[in-house]
């Protein structure tokens, strides 16, 4: 059993709670496990040539409907 009840809150209510928790959180007292780390170097390294591959929200959609 949980111990606290959810069920009463609409979808919205629980997304904005879930924002609120997140901000509410100390982000200075989390420790980013090593490989959480690595992967974020990994990404900041590779974030321009990433762009650059990239295509935007408009065309993708286009593409996912067009196959799906």
């Amino acid at each position: 059993m949980p111990t606290l009840d959810f069920s009463h809150l609409t979808t919205e209510q629980r997304l904005e709670l879930i924002g609120e928790l997140c901000d509410s959180i100390d982000h200075d007292a989390v420790r980013l496990t090593e490989a959480q780390a690595a992967e974020i170097e990994h990404r900041l390294a590779t974030v321009d040539d990433d762009i650059k591959h990239g295509i935007d929200a408009e065309a993708l959609e286009a593409e996912l409907d067009r196959l799906y």
